[in-house]
């Protein structure tokens, strides 16, 4: 009774999404057909801390610290193994929800992404299909992909276009920082981007004292200008359906009032964006941007193992015609015997049963091996063309403060077009670095005239 509930509600929701595979029904009855009665017998767990590419890996530390994965390889009693991740561990007691079942009662998975994953590759490997066709027919062979980063030093951002692009990338997201000027940036990555490359900013709901409809204007000059996210604060969809109507670029909204719901029918942007969803909610999602024929895209960040995932989801999704981000490019280790890489800006989507990637256990288990790199003490040092210069340090309650310091603390008001640049101070033990990192904590955060 269980598993025909499930059945009912996902296909009531591929209904809705325009999804007209014979999921559930037939592929149950052919993996039934092939394995018997498939059970979820064990959970293997491996937290690896794969490293930066070279290019990235000084900012990368400093924004976020070193990079968790928890693979997942979970086994069943015909010996199947579906494989999945997360960027942390599942708690003890979720994983516990799994063992037992068979993987068709996770149909439309709203528990957890990394094992609904690895419960979506049993599944289309038992019925010896590719994962597309378990959410339906498919729409798209190749799929589009962005690159990702963070902000950084515009001579940083121009290295990181360079590199991506010679990786077969044809875009490239970013979030912007008030710590850096995007015009600089912008110029810098202009100057050495080849021919139809594109950024895609991200401004993270805002939060500087730019007026932003100008802001975007200007930066729609600029022939390497792509796409421009979340511009306003999510809750501002009047804001959103003005600015839509004045930007030159597609608007794309990430942050929803209503989590993509009544907001959508207003068009207040040109794509949407679904980040980490739960799979039974991105299906209902994409139901919804068919029925209005809005573009959206998939952001879930993780190893060729979420990037399989996101392929095989956007290949079934009618409208899901906007670039996806998994950021698995940022990584130098790649722990699946053929990774994902992109062709002109473009993933194929595996035709394999399954996923269509399979681990390569020996670089897993040297990975769970690596100690992890303890994340940098520094000092952000901002540097203005009037001689100015701001100290300030990473709030460690706020994981977000390259991006959106105001969510921390009160400084002065930043902007992103201020004529200014920033490098990190890493502490070199001196009395100096000392006395300035007091006198942060204390003060919030320093800001010194020209000597």
């Amino acid at each position: 009774m269980q598993s025909r509930r499930k059945f009912l509600t996902y296909a009531s929701a591929c209904g809705l999404a325009g999804l007209t595979s014979p999921v559930p029904g037939v592929y149950y009855h052919r993996a039934q057909q092939n394995f018997g009665d498939l059970r979820v017998t064990q959970i293997e767990s491996h937290d690896i801390y794969p490293e930066y590419q070279d290019f990235l890996d000084y900012v990368l530390m400093h924004f976020y610290g070193p990079s968790k994965r928890t693979v997942y390889v979970v086994h069943t009693n015909q010996g199947l193994i579906g494989l999945g991740e997360s960027n942390g561990a599942e708690p003890e007691s979720t994983l516990q929800k799994y063992i037992g079942t068979n993987p068709f009662d996770w149909i439309g998975d709203e528990t957890s992404l990394g094992l609904g994953t690895a419960m979506y590759d049993l599944m289309g490997k038992a019925s010896g299909v590719p994962v597309y066709k378990l959410f339906g027919q498919k729409y798209r062979s190749w799929i589009p992909v962005a690159a990702w980063t963070v902000s950084t030093h515009p001579d940083r951002m121009a290295k990181a276009v360079q590199d991506y692009a010679e990786q077969g990338h044809t875009k490239m997201k970013f979030h912007l920082s008030p710590f850096e000027n995007v015009f600089d940036q912008t110029q810098a990555m202009q100057n050495v981007a080849p021919k139809g490359f594109r950024i895609h900013y991200d401004f993270t709901m805002h939060g500087t004292e730019d007026y932003m409809p100008g802001l975007l204007e200007r930066l729609s000059e600029y022939e390497i200008a792509g796409f421009f996210e979340d511009p306003l604060p999510g809750e501002d969809i009047d804001g959103y359906v003005e600015l839509r109507q004045r930007s030159k670029l597609p608007i794309v909204l990430h942050h929803f009032p209503t989590a993509a719901t009544f907001e959508i029918f207003r068009r207040p942007a040109d794509a949407y964006m679904l980040g980490h969803s739960k799979i039974g909610d991105a299906v209902r999602r994409a139901g919804l941007f068919a029925a209005d024929n809005s573009p959206f895209m998939l952001q879930n960040s993780g190893s060729d193992i979420t990037r399989a995932m996101t392929t095989h989801m956007m290949a079934a999704f009618p409208s899901a015609t906007f670039h996806f981000v998994s950021a698995t490019e940022v990584s130098r280790e790649r722990f699946v015997t053929k990774p994902l890489h992109p062709i002109n800006g473009f993933i194929r989507v595996p035709e394999q049963a399954g996923l269509g990637v399979e681990l390569d256990m020996k670089e897993v288990k040297r990975l769970e091996r690596v100690q992890p790199r303890s994340k940098p003490k520094f000092i952000i040092v901002t540097s203005f063309d009037n001689g100015a210069t701001l100290y300030t340090c990473p709030d460690p309650k706020n994981p977000h403060f390259m991006v959106r310091p105001d969510w921390s603390r009160t400084l002065m008001p930043m902007s992103f077009a201020a004529p200014l640049t920033s490098e990190y101070w890493d502490d070199d033990d001196s009395d100096q670095f000392d006395r300035m990192m007091v006198r942060i904590e204390k003060e919030g955060a320093v800001l010194e005239d020209c000597v």
